[in-house]
């Protein structure tokens, strides 16, 4: 049994639903499940009733979830009163615009983290690992990225992207039948426009390149208007809010997928580095990138046909 496991009963018990769970954990939604399960095996009862339309709780899940809770609020407060912790060097975090929702709880007791206040692209944030003026970084880090840089990645999260449409039709649609842009700011764009590249060349997705800033935000959803065919939607604006004229469409055959790395240098020494990336990945694993039907690119460390020698699979 692990606290996170109990951090993941807590979240699916107050949703009512392994969807909503998920998604606010940022974790796939098969992966939760399975923990839930691994939860209710080391525990020997069972937790949820749950069907394909409902989650409730069971008498035991309802006992046992204020217990849960004031165990977890404990375990933060021993975290926050470790001895030695505000005197230790820093270990400094960068990130793209994504990070897990628990990653100061899971740093407490670990390292002093000090997330830094400078958000910048996938691209920037592997080069400032590589330069030391990082220490770790939660990126997209393709096989190439990590050989040059002499750095190494674990898998912490994934995203499942989807396609925006116009009309009314929210159907899946096959990612050869989509849309996928690419921005001419190279500068801030460098990893979507390479991971774009990829999902046209091995999907048979139809590249269209936009003006600079086209790939996110209103300029993206006038794309959407314009071409009148699903377009792809970047990781930036997972969660961002969708216009009523415009609506959701999974993708499928195959389903792409945007992964998120802890990027570390291969020769880092320090303990509390390494101990902290240890203490952000456990129990992570590969997710849910070994089921049918997912694609990430071919480059993408976590491909089943990358050859990347600095990838922890």
């Amino acid at each position: 049994m692990e606290l996170r496991q109990l951090r993941y009963f807590v979240a699916v018990a107050e949703e009512l639903s392994f969807a909503r769970a998920a998604e606010r954990l940022r974790i796939a939604g098969p992966s939760l499940s399975q923990q839930i399960k691994a939860l209710e095996r080391d525990l020997g009862t069972r937790l949820f009733d749950r069907d394909r339309r409902t989650v409730v709780l069971t008498a035991a899940g309802t006992a046992l979830l204020p217990r849960t809770v004031a165990l977890l609020e404990q375990a933060d407060q021993l975290r926050r009163t470790a001895q030695g912790l505000a005197a230790s060097e820093p270990v400094r975090l960068g990130y793209v615009n994504w990070r897990p929702p628990d990653l100061e709880e899971r740093a407490a007791g670990v390292a002093h983290l000090v997330v830094d206040a400078w958000v910048m692209p996938s691209h920037a944030q592997a080069a400032r690992v590589a330069e030391r003026a990082l220490d770790l970084a939660i990126c997209w880090a393709p096989a190439q990225t990590l050989h040059d840089g002499k750095l190494e990645a674990r898998l912490l999260g994934v995203d499942r992207l989807y396609a925006i449409s116009t009309g009314a039709d929210d159907a899946a649609v096959r990612a050869k039948d989509t849309v996928v842009l690419i921005d001419a700011d190279e500068t801030s764009w460098s990893s979507w426009n390479r991971w774009a590249a990829a999902m046209a060349a091995e999907t048979g997705a139809h590249a269209v390149r936009v003006p600079e800033g086209g790939v996110t935000g209103p300029a993206f959803f006038e794309h959407v208007r314009r071409l009148r065919r699903p377009v792809v939607n970047n990781p930036k604006s997972q969660n961002a809010p969708i216009p009523p004229d415009l609506v959701i469409r999974p993708i499928e055959e195959p389903k792409p997928y945007w992964t998120w790395s802890l990027v570390s240098r291969l020769d880092e020494q320090r303990p509390a580095v390494r101990a902290l990336a240890d203490a952000l990945t456990r129990s992570v694993g590969r997710l849910c990138l070994d089921e049918p039907g997912v694609w990430v690119p071919a480059e993408d460390p976590y491909s089943l046909s990358s050859k990347s020698p600095s990838v922890d699979r």
